[in-house]
């Protein structure tokens, strides 16, 4: 499928179920307003069942094409087939004609050739990987930071170059800063080739939740657009960040493309096979939407080859790492929408042996109310923990009757994940994502505020689970600003000491803020981009985070795929798995009931020595909390519990190294109001 390089030219293979006509248009270059070639494929010689397909001699690398295809218009009988439209082949390697494209010339009747996109054919065998190889870093020892390609360097105080702000080339310049946060992965916001145009008014579609060619990488985001750059630009980013021990995770959308409802534009799926290619309503004019984006792609047909193909050339040749699939479960649901208990695509992807060294990881729910986290298909996908990120932020704003659930949530949701085939870390644990507030809007607004969207703040959600602490978005009062630091911290710790896999949101370890607006999607600007000023302003806050990710990586209590048992205390048990035992202000007396806002827990590793004491307080007031006894074994020194985290306590006393933290004379500790306590010894 697509267009394929051989050693005398070049193969082109497109599926157009119920055309009639195809022509192969070829341009000399980017800019040509008209094809300077077009080939007619013979249906007799250059047809296979649906698959139409025609080798050109002497075509190599860099040849730029599109396609007219041509058959019956009936929306009634979804049929959608319009020769005046330019197409995309579902398989382009890579998109250009983004200077001179209208979203508009491809909605209406009439010929957009000099408007249209075209794609690239693309030789991948000649890049030079220089032995790059897959970090294959576990989940158990994996750190995710989500971040916007885009948004990460744009900002003019990012010090780059104007021409690699806001690129892949930027991003690699920003690799020691990821080193120095910790993070084994970045999780890219779509890179997909998408349709920056496609958002309402003169906005633009900023997270890229519109994709046109699931092959390409974003045109936009590469600061080399000429010839194969941009491909060649993501591969040298991806090799980059291998060499720094960082896996790339692609943020992919096989849930809708960029061509909307029955009144978007024709840009490739639409014009070759739309019933194949689309969920149809019963009355096949309109476009079932579970995306919540105007049309749903058919998963269980033709474009579950395309899907795993795409996924396959992704990782073999452009070397990523893993998928965190976006509305995953809408791949759950059959040809007419109905959720399959079997969906095939999901089990050919849990089963590809090309994908079986990388992660896979699901949002495990759509835009249609189908919520499928903790029963996801499959033996592979891990997922996103929508429960966690709600539950964190209910228990640290102090609502009532969340104890017991967030022992589960830091237990690594067993509630959610009791498959035995999976350990604890395919939760993915987070608290902030590009969807919703950053966590400094988390602890400062408690209402969204997306005026800027131009919907009249309809768009975004309404259920965010958020406190302001006092006072809602800017203040000058110093205790509410500590307050709301606190409260960071406090997420930040909890994320920080639960089981799974923890991911963090870019700029969130400096408290980026976006004002109170909690959908961004067409927000290109400095509301949405990372602030590079936010490093020097907040670098305690940025310390913490470091400090704490710091933490996790070193200690095996954390490192670990094996459940947590629950066991009461005893410094002397002999057993060496990883063992919690759970508290109240009172040792071993955890207090479950819905008034109760505190709660406190110990681990235990034998094995590798380690033994931390941790304290949530979210209660209004402080408390005192009893301190597990440290009686060592007859052949240990004496233990004591040394303080290396007190969230109430300004920097840098918040966070103090092992080495540095204070000891805690006394049997009991008194935890400040709305504070979390760590406690450690390292002589058990």
């Amino acid at each position: 499928m697509g267009a394929t390089v051989r050693e005398n030219g070049v193969n082109f293979c497109l599926y157009a179920k119920d055309a009639t006509a195809v022509e192969l248009l070829l341009f000399d270059s980017p800019e040509s307003a008209w094809p300077d070639k077009t080939l007619w494929l013979d249906p007799e010689k250059n047809k296979t069942f649906q698959y139409w397909h025609i080798f050109i001699e002497g075509l190599a690398a860099n040849q730029i094409y599109a396609y007219r295809v041509d058959g019956p218009y009936a929306p009634k009988q979804g049929l959608r087939f319009n020769r005046n439209k330019v197409l995309i082949d579902p398989y382009a390697r890579l998109v250009v004609g983004w200077p001179a494209y209208s979203r508009q010339a491809a909605s209406t009747p009439f010929d957009n050739c000099p408007q249209a996109l075209r794609g690239v054919v693309i030789d991948p065998q000649q890049y030079d990987w220089e032995n790059d190889l897959h970090p294959q870093t576990s989940y158990a020892d994996t750190v995710i930071y989500e971040l916007h390609v885009g948004g990460f360097t744009q900002h003019p105080n990012s010090e780059l170059p104007i021409e690699t702000r806001g690129t892949y080339a930027g991003l690699i310049e920003k690799i020691p800063y990821l080193q120095s946060l910790g993070v084994t992965a970045v999780e890219l916001m779509p890179i997909q080739q998408f349709d920056d145009s496609d958002a309402p008014g003169d906005r633009e579609n900023y997270w890229g939740y519109s994709s046109v060619a699931f092959f390409a990488p974003h045109w936009g985001y590469s600061a080399n657009k000429t010839g194969l750059g941009p491909v060649d630009e993501f591969r040298d980013m991806v090799k980059a960040l291998h060499k720094a021990g960082i896996e790339v995770i692609l943020d992919v959308v096989f849930n809708h493309t960029a061509e909307g409802n029955h009144e978007g534009p024709t840009l490739s799926f639409r014009g070759l096979s739309n019933e194949s290619y689309y969920i149809l309503e019963d009355d096949k004019a309109h476009y079932k939407n579970y995306s919540g984006c105007g049309n749903t792609l058919k998963t269980s047909t033709i474009s579950s080859y395309l899907i795993l193909d795409c996924l396959r050339y992704w990782v073999l040749e452009m070397h990523v790492d893993g998928f965190r699939f976006d509305l995953a479960s809408v791949l759950s649901r059959g040809i007419t929408g109905e959720p399959l208990e079997i969906p095939p695509i999901l089990w050919l992807i849990n089963t590809d042996p090309a994908l079986a060294g990388i992660k896979i990881i699901a949002e495990a729910w759509d835009a249609a109310g189908l919520y499928q986290v903790g029963r996801f298909a499959g033996e592979r996908f891990a997922e996103w923990n929508g429960p966690y990120r709600d539950e964190v932020r209910r228990f640290v704003r102090s609502d009532r009757g969340l104890c017991g659930a967030i022992a589960h949530r830091i237990m690594g949701s067993p509630d959610l994940y009791p498959h035995l085939n999976r350990g604890p870390n395919y939760s993915i644990n987070f608290v902030t994502c590009h969807d919703g507030f950053t966590l400094h809007d988390l602890v400062s607004y408690n209402h969204k505020h997306n005026e800027a969207n131009g919907e009249d703040s309809r768009d975004g959600a309404n259920d965010n689970w958020s406190w302001n602490c006092g006072v809602e978005g800017p203040t000058d009062d110093p205790s509410v600003q500590a307050l709301r630091r606190q409260q960071a911290k406090n997420m930040f710790v909890l994320w920080a000491m639960s089981q799974g896999t923890p991911m963090m949101l870019m700029g969130d370890e400096v408290l980026r803020s976006q004002h109170g607006n909690n959908n961004a999607y067409c927000q290109n600007n400095t509301l949405s981009w990372f602030d590079w000023d936010d490093v020097s302003t907040q670098q305690d806050f940025l310390r913490f985070v470091q400090q704490l990710v710091n933490l996790i990586q070193t200690l095996h209590l954390f490192k670990h795929d094996e459940q947590l048992i629950v066991t009461d205390f005893d410094p002397q048990e002999d057993r060496l798995e990883p063992l919690i035992s759970w508290h109240g202000i009172t040792l071993g007396q955890p207090d479950w009931s819905e008034d109760s806002r505190s709660l406190s827990f110990t681990l235990r590793y034998r094995q590798y020595g380690e033994l931390l004491h941790v304290i949530f307080n979210a209660y209004w007031e402080p408390l005192t909390f009893e301190l597990p006894p440290l009686t060592p074994p007859a052949h240990s020194k004496p233990a004591h519990w040394q303080r290396i985290i007190d969230t109430a306590l300004a920097a840098p006393q918040d966070f103090c190294p092992i080495e540095q933290a204070p000891k805690v004379e006394q049997s009991f500790y008194s935890v400040a109001a709305r504070s979390a306590v760590v406690l450690i010894t390292n002589s058990w």
